[in-house]
């Protein structure tokens, strides 16, 4: 039954394709095809007008959009379009255009972009409008748009046609139109900081900076093969080493895995070094950061994310990762101190552990994940992660077994990662060498042996704090979008042809 529907509305919309075709084929034959036009002069937005009614009244100007509505009624019409900003009605009749240019705009079909002169007015019913002296058309929709688009049914068609859903969806372009504020905002708030934009390779020789799987491609001229980069860390600490205190770089990164509402195979992150500081000093750099944009885009810092109300406000909770555990689930890795003993506990509560990650390190972590992650929903810091987890970051002086490291949590889900940086170059060897022998054991996530960074490391790099923060999942939370497909313009698909 599915499959007869599919096919009679496949048959439907090739037959409604080729009317609007053929209009476009008697158009062309008429020497008036829209697709020769290039440029038409347009004097105002749909917003301009609306908003400059007082002054534009009675006034000619030029609006161009698309048709998303028409109602013909024998010598007068209404149609209302469509521009990046805003929508607009046109009156529009015989005795204004003209017998032949009335009977054209009649033809004229939903979706087709049309450049309307004429002067503003109010109608009856005090609508702003255009009262139009000329229509053109300028562009001809040859595939009618959806009348529904709406709804979970449509939302991979959603995703993969986003050009549709931006015509018919306008609360999606005030997301993108956000996203873009955002962005700015993220920016201009480090530039006032004194931090320095910087571009690095996205090509890279080594896949480093995070555990993760990457994408790989060969560079033909040098027979070589190469990493899409799936972080910019260690390129932005080798300028640290050059002697620039504060860098940041926004760009996209690139992880070969799995896809869910969290995660997209290529996704938008920014990372921040400054020189001199501590992981401390970053938690603070986060909070205030958050708060600002939030403030200056939203014009609160108290939001709502998904039914949830969100204090972005409020000072956030700071907490180290055992202590954190130790309130969930009454565990305290404190008074456990060797992997055996970790492992005991791991079974007793039923957590599955790698067997390559069978260290007291890695159960910590495991258990975070299992006990504490999902219920953090108001901004929480967690600190002090075990070096097991952490292969790029400084030990904290008063146990070696953990980390100067912290990630910030929202609403249940991680959005940011910082670390006073590693900065010896032996420790920092040997880190990468048992992330090599974790590599070799199978574990396709951990670090490559960088020889480079470790020498940059020699010329010696001063205490520096870095910061990394999810760009999508934060736009994610300040646009109140469910997943990070919402915010990312052209998400990964799989192709049609392959589902």
């Amino acid at each position: 039954m599915q499959e007869n529907n599919n096919q009679e509305q496949e048959l439907d919309l090739n037959h409604l394709m080729q009317i609007r075709r053929d209009k476009l084929n008697e158009l062309q034959e008429n020497g008036k095809d829209p697709f020769e036009i290039t440029k038409y002069d347009r004097t105002n937005t749909a917003a301009d007008v609306k908003e400059n009614y007082d002054k534009l009244e009675g006034q000619d100007v030029s609006v161009a959009g698309r048709i998303i509505a028409k109602r013909i009624m024998g010598k007068a019409s209404f149609c209302t379009i469509q521009d990046s900003d805003e929508k607009i009605q046109s009156y529009v009749s015989i005795n204004d255009l003209g017998e032949e240019s009335y009977k054209l705009f009649k033809t004229y079909d939903i979706g087709d972009i049309i450049g309307i002169k004429g002067f503003v007015f109010k109608t009856k019913t005090e609508e702003i409008s255009v009262h139009a002296k000329q229509v053109t058309l300028l562009s001809k929709s040859l595939r009618p748009l959806p009348e529904k688009f709406h709804g979970l049914k449509d939302i991979d068609l959603r995703y993969r046609q986003r050009y549709v859903d931006l015509i018919v969806n306008p609360e999606v372009k005030e997301t993108f139109v956000l996203r873009s504020k955002i962005i700015r905002e993220v920016k201009a708030y480090l530039d006032n900081k004194g931090y320095l934009e910087v571009d690095t390779p996205i090509l890279n020789t080594i896949a480093g900076g995070a555990a993760a799987r990457p994408f790989i491609t060969h560079h033909n001229t040098l027979d070589l093969d190469m990493y899409l980069r799936i972080a910019n860390e260690l390129y932005l600490k080798r300028l640290i080493v050059g002697g620039f205190d504060k860098v940041y770089e926004m760009g996209r990164m690139f992880r070969n895995e799995g896809m869910d509402i969290k995660h997209n195979p290529e996704f938008t992150n920014i990372e921040m070094y400054s020189a001199y500081e501590d992981y401390n000093d970053m938690m603070d750099l986060t909070e205030d950061l958050f708060k600002t944009v939030a403030k200056n885009v939203l014009g609160t810092s108290v939001i709502d994310y998904q039914g949830t109300q969100i204090d972005l406000e409020s000072t956030w909770k700071r907490i180290t990762m055992i202590d954190s555990i130790k309130e969930a689930c009454g565990v305290d890795f404190n008074t456990i101190q060797t992997d055996e003993e970790a492992l005991e506990i791991a079974k007793q509560k039923k957590i599955e552990i790698d067997e390559i990650k069978q260290t007291r390190g890695d159960i910590i972590n495991a258990f975070f994940e299992e006990f504490v992650e999902e219920t953090l929903v108001q901004p929480t810091f967690i600190y002090d992660y075990p070096v097991e987890v952490s292969p790029l970051t400084k030990k904290k002086p008063s146990d070696r077994r953990l980390t100067e490291r912290f990630e910030v949590f929202i609403g249940g889900r991680e959005y940011g990662n910082a670390y006073s940086e590693l900065n010896d170059p032996i420790d920092q060897y040997e880190r990468f060498k048992k992330q090599v022998q974790a590599r070799e054991a199978g574990d396709e996530e951990a670090n490559m042996m960088d020889d480079d960074f470790i020498q940059a490391l020699e010329y010696g790099m001063p205490p520096t704090g870095g910061l990394g923060i999810g760009i999508d999942r934060m736009i994610m939370l300040l646009t109140n979008s469910a997943s990070i497909r919402d915010v990312i313009l052209f998400p990964t698909m799989k192709p049609l042809n392959n589902v």
